[in-house]
This record gives C-alpha cells, structure tokens and sequence, in this order.
C-alpha cells in the first residue's frame, strides 16, 4: 500500500470513529468512562431504563429524597389520627374513612421505606422535618386524643382536612422536581387518593 493510500485510509478510520461518538453509538465501556465522575445519588447516576419491572429504579435526586422521607413522616402521623378514630369517633362515616386511611397509608408507607432503602437513604424519625404541610402541632394532636365522640367527628375531619392539602401539596412538588419514576407514581397516587378523600371529608364537615 502506499503511503498516500495509507494516509487516507487513517483520516478516513478517524472521521468514522468520530462521527459514531458523536451520534451516541458508542459502546457501554465507553458511556461508563464518560460518567465515572458522576456523583453517587444523583439523577444522572443510570439511564431510567436500566430499572427492571418490580424493582426500584436507581435513578434518584435530592427532591426524591425530601419527598420521600417527609411524606413518610406525614403519613405516620396521618395514621396515628386515623387509630384514634376507631375507638373515639361517633359517626360511622367517620370511622370507615379513617380505617381506609390508615389502611392505604401503611402500604404506601411501606413503599416509601423500601426506597430509601434500595438509594441508601435514612428512614427519617419524629422531630427530622418539622415544616411538612398541613401537619398537626403536638398541641393539635393533644387536643384530638383527648376529644370524644361528635367533637372528635368535628375535629379529626378538620384536622385531615389540613393534612391532605398538605399531602397534596407535596406530591405535586415531587412531580414537578423529582426523577425517580416509582417516586413520581407514588406522588401521582397520593394526591388522586387523597382528592377523592378530601371531597368526603369536605361533605362529613359540611353535615356534622
């Protein structure tokens, strides 16, 4: 071969080489190489679609986070109210929309542990995020343990009242600035169930 020949076939291997980097074809080492440097938990840390059916995706940031560890709290407290119902509570409505409550928010409870769990973050405890929308006061939550039949009815519908608000409040921020897909959901979960929840809490108020 001769040396022109041999020149351009190098320039010729050069701009094939270049043109599939620039199109996204290059390999799986190579898209590794690039993002060596990415930092652990963020939302560029894996391609969404690298998540398999029934398991957490690991592609997370710091709003995923602080959704999911303040929703988690609010729904603790939301399922203290709701126990109390069972044995305070005077109107049967009353009773049968708190069990519901507290039904649904222990599975999503659950569902929130397990993914801090799978992105390596704390499960929060009492007192870690004071702030949450529409939570109840220590004073507020005195005042309902202490309340009995249709003062409780009239108070714990109050209270939940809030609370959902509150509830939905966050999740719509969580849709708005989170990446985690099953996050997102189950941001897109709470506020469709709480709505609903929220019309019959309005309507219980209303006739009480």
């Amino acid at each position: 071969m001769s040396n022109n020949r041999k020149v351009s076939f190098t320039i010729a291997a050069s701009a094939l080489a270049l043109s599939t980097a620039c199109s996204g074809g290059g390999s799986t080492a190579e898209y590794e190489a690039m993002n060596e440097s990415t930092p652990t938990g963020t939302a560029t840390e894996m391609p969404t679609g690298t998540a398999t059916a029934g398991h957490p995706s690991p592609t997370f940031d710091a709003a995923d986070v602080k959704f999911t560890q303040k929703m988690l709290l609010h729904h603790q407290q939301a399922i203290e109210m709701a126990k109390l119902a069972s044995h305070r509570a005077s109107d049967p409505e009353v009773k049968q929309l708190a069990a519901r409550i507290e039904k649904e928010q222990e599975q999503q409870s659950q569902t929130m542990k397990d993914l801090l769990s799978s992105w390596g973050q704390p499960t929060p405890t009492p007192g870690m995020a004071p702030d949450m929308p529409g939570s109840m006061s220590e004073e507020d939550m005195r005042k309902l343990a202490a309340a009995q039949g249709k003062d409780f009815d009239k108070l714990f519908v109050q209270q939940m009242i809030a609370h959902h608000r509150g509830a939905i409040e966050m999740a719509r921020t969580e849709e708005a600035d989170g990446a985690n897909p099953q996050a997102k959901d189950l941001a897109k979960q709470i506020i469709t169930t709480q709505e609903g929840e929220l019309k019959e809490l309005e309507q219980i108020r209303d006739r009480l």
